[in-house]
């Protein structure tokens, strides 16, 4: 074999040579992108995923663009995060381990417990059970975190300067107050850009499994001689994005109503807002992360430090559509979602060096272009099927 014409990265231990990366949840968004960029780039690239309906549809091989975009183009296996036998098997020969595989559904964690708890906790609990008592080649773990660890996350007091507030009183939200106030004397608290050392307090089942996973990567990989690597993610984005699964985000909700022409049900006053970060910026971050030389582990958001409110999504959709669907704000409100979204993103361009490309007004336009070129039709996962669901239960109003 001639050896030059091979692609190859420095490891973490210095050496040069091909490593092998396994992506759990490979076939899901970002884990399909990673793949074909990883595998371009020249890294052996192995897929562990369970193909799940709510994701890929009942035939993935005819139903899912992200299962589609990754067939015969890398080593796929599939099983479950929740089988040792399938750990065991995905983790020979590899040198990286990217864990991604999760449920993701804010709102339907709070009614799902016991599957986020066994797919996330229990799913990432068996990896480092198998690390710390098998023999392997793991050298580095990137674990998927969530923005949804932080809670509402970091704002300023006029009387108490930085503060945490707690998770939003439904007594408030019923009133239409929205907006976060200060844990120690109820009043109006300005949003400032959520950091790293912010408190760590979700108020959701899926933040408190996102806690858990990266917790536990960072306690135990650093003590087994393993570099750990926590990725806050953010509200990622991008062509590629499920748009059947109703629990994936706004951009997907909001997009398959108004190619339909259906009406756009804006929760709150609409000016609650998030950090939407481009796919391939999360990729190129997490590849950074990759090939981050030092042993040291740590935890980073991987954001672009900028939000934007829900009512100018929507507007700016609307628009790109060209649709006819009504718009309207409507005062209802979920448990478990925060008010604001705002990372600080200091450390991803410090240590990665490592700095966002895509904004949200570029973004965006890419988005609706993909979207414009695939089907969009409700699936057995409806939008409104998610919402009666949660409000069976109390948790939606």
């Amino acid at each position: 074999m001639d050896r030059s014409k091979l692609k190859v990265r420095k490891c973490v231990v210095g050496v040069e040579k091909k490593m092998n990366i396994l992506i759990t949840g490979g076939a899901g968004f970002i884990g399909s992108h990673l793949a074909l960029k990883l595998s371009d780039r020249g890294y052996g690239v192995t897929v562990f995923d369970n193909l799940s309906p709510q994701v890929h549809g009942a035939d993935p091989e005819k139903t899912s663009p992200l299962y589609q975009s990754i067939m015969g183009k890398v080593n796929f296996i599939k099983g479950s995060v929740v089988s040792r036998l399938d750990w065991k098997k995905v983790l020979v020969g590899q040198d990286v381990v990217i864990h991604l595989a999760a449920e993701t559904g804010t709102g339907q964690s709070m009614y799902e417990i016991e599957k986020y708890a066994s797919v996330n906790i229990g799913g990432t609990a068996l990896l480092l059970d198998i690390l710390t008592n098998n023999e392997h080649k793991i050298k580095k773990v990137i674990v998927a975190s969530s923005r949804a660890i932080y809670g509402e996350g970091k704002y300023n007091c006029s009387k108490h300067g930085s503060i945490f507030p707690l998770a939003r009183r439904e007594t408030d939200m019923s009133k239409g107050e929205f907006e976060c106030k200060c844990p120690k004397c109820g009043n109006r608290v300005q949003l400032c850009a959520t950091d790293e050392s912010s408190k760590i307090h979700p108020t959701s089942i899926y933040g408190i499994t996102k806690q858990n996973q990266e917790q536990m990567v960072m306690m135990i990989c650093p003590m087994i001689g393993i570099t750990g690597i926590a990725f806050r993610y953010q509200n990622v984005y991008g062509p590629g994005q499920s748009l059947q699964n109703p629990y994936t985000g706004i951009l997907s909700i909001f997009s398959t109503r108004l190619m339909s022409n259906k009406p756009i049900n804006i929760f709150e006053d609409g000016m609650e807002s998030r950090d939407f970060v481009y796919i391939d910026d999360v990729v190129n971050a997490t590849i950074a992360g990759i090939e981050y030389e030092s042993f040291d582990s740590l935890s980073i958001n991987v954001g672009t430090g900028a939000s934007v409110t829900v009512s100018m999504v929507a507007e700016k959709l609307k628009k790109l559509y060209h649709s006819n669907s009504e718009v309207y704000i409507s005062g209802n409100y979920r448990l478990g979602d925060i008010r604001h979204n705002n990372a600080d993103i200091s450390l991803l361009r410090k240590i990665l060096r490592y700095n966002p490309t895509i904004d949200f007004d570029d973004g965006i336009v890419k988005f609706v272009n993909w979207v414009k070129e695939h089907e969009t039709t409700d699936s057995v996962f409806s939008y409104e099927r998610s919402l009666a669901e949660m409000k069976s239960r109390g948790l939606y109003k």
